[in-house]
């Protein structure tokens, strides 16, 4: 499972290190890769046995919606498959990067599921909105029926 936050740089390539416990995970799953899409202004980043599950979920969509066809065609149309090179860094592609505003500094942050990959500033603003969240009942209610 992919837990905590790690702070990191961009290189001028768009290369990211990926932490070592994250890169456990992503072994343990069979290939030395991610697949990696957009979402919520940063890039979500999956292996590929978590990929596998998503997209059979999404392809099962009904294919009415147009709501369904878009977020089909940009979700699934702007995944990327990643793989580790040697010394454990992923090549975001240059579409992505430029939607996540990936310039220097970045944050890679564990979430059921996935990791996701941040601009240090669009990190900074998203804690900021949870600071402001987090005294709604809302989410109260949210915490709550977990038992914090």
């Amino acid at each position: 499972m992919f837990q905590g936050a790690s702070y990191h740089s961009i290189d001028p390539k768009g290369r990211v290190i990926i932490p070592a416990r994250f890169r456990d995970v992503i072994k343990a799953s069979g290939v030395d890769g991610v697949m990696i899409t957009r979402m919520d202004s940063c890039l979500f980043a999956y292996t590929h046995d978590q990929w596998r599950i998503l997209e059979k979920k999404i392809h099962d969509l009904p294919q009415k919606s147009d709501d369904t066809r878009l977020f089909q065609r940009l979700f699934i149309g702007a995944a990327h498959d990643c793989r580790c090179d040697a010394q454990g860094r992923v090549l975001i592609p240059p579409f992505l990067k430029q939607y996540a505003g990936l310039e220097k500094e970045i944050v890679l942050v564990g979430v059921p599921g996935r990791f996701e990959i941040w601009s240090r500033e669009k990190w900074d603003l998203e804690n900021e909105r949870f600071e402001e969240k987090l005294n709604t009942e809302k989410m109260r209610d949210v915490v709550t029926q977990i038992g914090i």
